[in-house]
């Protein structure tokens, strides 16, 4: 047969949303590049390129898998979907009769953002049961919650807009890893004239790419933040006709910034004093101007104030109302879709219980205990924090575990049930975007492996072994596609096209053109202002504390990778796991480029070899998050060492509150 080239939609958790041609010949991938969209531009990332690696993985699994050794042990014997289906169906309702149905725990993120795969029938299903809730907050739970009470869910910049930016920050992210389709605009931006900044503990651009560099110590970006603010409160920058009429809660942002001077901000960043101001004037002194907010500096205790004050900046300025000018955070507010509605779900009520801290949910203090767990769209043996607590639980033997993986990974080594799902393109799905202004379709262009099933296909399966007569149960994975098409919203309240299961709307497809903050879309809070002092701050809203614990004098971030989404391609992007540090911490310890180490502190070590580079901070050092535990020489990765506290806004993770020691080995 020649060779096909269709195209479809990459649903994997990244904020571009390729638009993908994928070349297939005998029912095989052989090559995967980007279409000609307005945002993907005809290239892909390395790890989506070679994303046939993962659809044809030794690992793959294709048939469901009973445990037949102990657990963690690998040993497993092939059984039928009807059997699976069964023993998990007989499972839960043993435990729901014993101990009730809160006893089980759903554990999923973000594997595929598809809106088929995670949050429609899997919802229904673990609602129906009465299973416990699962708060997801491995990543942006702090900054949802800070940005949604400061605007609502109201749209920010569009990715192709920041050509029209005179200044650019990126604080808290790297776009060359898990954004690459904003570089070429911010490029264009630059070499138009713009100021390029970076806000980050690593240096991520180039100086020929970018006009400066501020390497935060990682948890100080909120004094960052504020002293930058009580500088144009000094300067006299601030906006005060756009605040009064568009602000609520100014006074108290700028008495939080008062004690914060630039010198003091500078003791507890790391970062010079003049560039603190060099930052602070070419951002107040330009326009457009447009700040692209980052997750990484949400991970620490106090990252929730950070975001808050870094949102602020636009606001207090009076930088909307301009195309290329306000912030870029997440833009998921442009799609509205109420899954809920769709599938006629009643309210789930059950009790929460945070993903951030499994190991502590398995350790069987909660009541009743968690007595069964199904894993699907996630790996949490190598992502979630506490890693070692985490390891613990799952090995215990009376816990019922379910992975439902493309692969068999870390967490489905510990499963006494193993279902084989489908990788992206064997399926029908839908993709919403958190980045791009844009909804597509995600279209099975190859036959799954074995029998392999998708998520819609398999809730389906176990609503109508449970007994759920919910017609969604039932619904062929068309009429579920359609349902979907008919009921998401573009901005401005526009429907998709219904143009049948294979609909896809992009940017030029877009109804008028992206949104201009404050010109064209606008704060979706009660009464239409930008709130300042969002509620979910609490009473002491941009409260700072510094590191008190020096017990271990480095700071560990474990930031993405450009050759990992999370652990997805962990175990081909990351085959042996490092630790980057810089050499002015290296020297001192003897530790040169290459030697064995051992990155220790009170919840576990790591031991791999070391990169000694000045790419990072002076008391920082760096292990990539994703990699799987064959990476590593002791089975452990970067989440052995992070804690499994949680952000005083939004309960979110707080990797990099990470402190550890590195010393040479052997």
């Amino acid at each position: 047969m020649p060779d096909a080239t269709l195209t479809s939609t990459c649903p994997l958790d990244c904020p571009d949303s390729c638009v993908l041609d994928i070349t297939v010949r005998d029912d095989r991938i052989v090559k995967i590049t980007g279409a000609a969209d307005p945002v993907t531009a005809g290239f892909v990332c390395a790890k989506v390129r070679r994303f046939d690696r993962q659809v044809y993985a030794a690992e793959r699994l294709q048939r469901p898998l009973r445990r037949s050794g102990s657990k963690g042990s690998g040993s497993f014997e092939p059984v039928t979907w009807e059997a699976a289906i069964g023993e998990i169906a007989t499972r839960f309702r043993e435990i729901a009769s014993r101990s009730g149905s809160e006893a089980i725990l759903p554990y999923h993120y973000g594997g595929s953002n598809g809106m088929l795969t995670d949050g429609f029938l899997d919802t229904l299903f673990f609602t129906r049961l009465g299973a416990s809730r699962l708060l997801k907050t491995l990543c942006a739970a702090p900054a949802t919650a800070v940005a949604t009470g400061m605007y609502g869910k109201m749209p920010g910049v569009a990715f192709q807009d920041y050509v029209h930016a005179r200044c650019i920050i990126v604080w808290g992210g790297n776009p060359k890893a898990s954004n690459i389709h904003l570089v070429p605009f911010i490029k264009e931006a630059r070499r138009r004239g713009a100021f390029v900044a970076i806000v980050d503990p690593v240096r991520t651009f180039g100086q020929s790419e970018a006009d400066l560099h501020l390497p935060v110590r990682p948890g100080t970006d909120l004094p960052l933040a504020l002293a930058m603010i009580g500088l144009w409160k000094d300067w006299g920058c601030l906006d005060s006709a756009f605040l009064s009429h568009h602000a609520t809660g100014v006074e108290v942002l700028l008495d939080a910034a008062e004690p914060w001077t630039v010198e003091r901000a500078a003791d507890a960043t790391g970062v010079r004093a003049d560039h603190i101001r060099t930052l602070a004037r070419a951002y107040a002194d330009a326009s457009p101007a447009v700040i692209r907010c980052g997750w990484g500096l949400e991970r620490n205790r106090h990252g929730g104030q950070a975001i808050a004050a870094i949102l602020a900046m636009p606001a207090l300025l009076g930088k909307f109302g301009v195309r290329g000018g306000g912030y870029t955070l997440s833009n998921s507010g442009a799609t509205r879709f109420d899954a809920r509605r769709v599938l006629g779900m009643p309210p789930w009520t059950s009790r929460a219980v945070n993903m951030s801290q499994l190991g502590q949910a398995l350790a069987g203090d909660l009541d009743p205990p968690i007595e069964a767990i199904f894993v699907y769209n996630c790996n949490p043996a190598v992502t979630a924090p506490h890693q070692t607590a985490v390891l613990r639980g799952l090995a215990q033997a009376d816990l019922f575990t379910v992975v439902f993986d493309q692969l068999m990974t870390d967490t489905a080594q510990y499963a006494d049930i193993v279902l084989p799902a489908t990788a992206f393109p064997e399926h029908w799905d839908i993709r919403a975007s958190y980045g791009r202004f844009a909804v597509g379709a995600v279209r099975p262009v190859i036959p799954p492996p074995g029998d392999a099933r998708s998520n819609h296909e398999v809730f389906g399966m176990l609503g109508r072994a449970m007994g759920f007569e919910d017609p969604p149960f039932s619904w062929t994975q068309e009429e579920a596609h359609r349902a979907v098409l008919a009921a998401v919203e573009l901005e401005g309240g526009t429907p998709l096209e219904r143009g049948g299961v294979d609909a896809v709307t992009w940017e030029h497809d877009f109804p008028g053109p992206t949104p201009i903050m404050f010109g064209t879309v606008w704060p979706r809070t009660g009464d239409g202002k930008v709130h300042l002092r969002p509620e979910d701050l609490g009473p002491d809203p941009y409260h700072y504390q510094g590191v008190t614990d020096r017990s271990y004098p480095l700071a560990l971030i474990s930031p993405a990778t450009a050759r990992t989404i999370s652990s997805t391609m962990g175990q081909y992007g990351i085959p042996e796991l490092y630790v980057e540090i810089n050499s002015d911490d290296a020297e001192p310890r003897g530790i040169v480029d290459g030697d064995l180490t051992r990155v220790f502190n009170a919840l576990g070590e790591v031991v791999c070899r070391a990169r000694v580079t000045d790419r990072v901070r002076p008391g920082v050092v760096l292990i990539p998050k994703g990699a799987w535990r064959r990476s590593s020489r002791n089975g452990l990765t970067a989440t052995a060492l992070c804690p499994d506290h949680v952000n005083v806004v939004g309960g979110g993770a707080c990797y990099n509150d990470a402190r550890v020691e590195v010393e040479r080995r052997g």
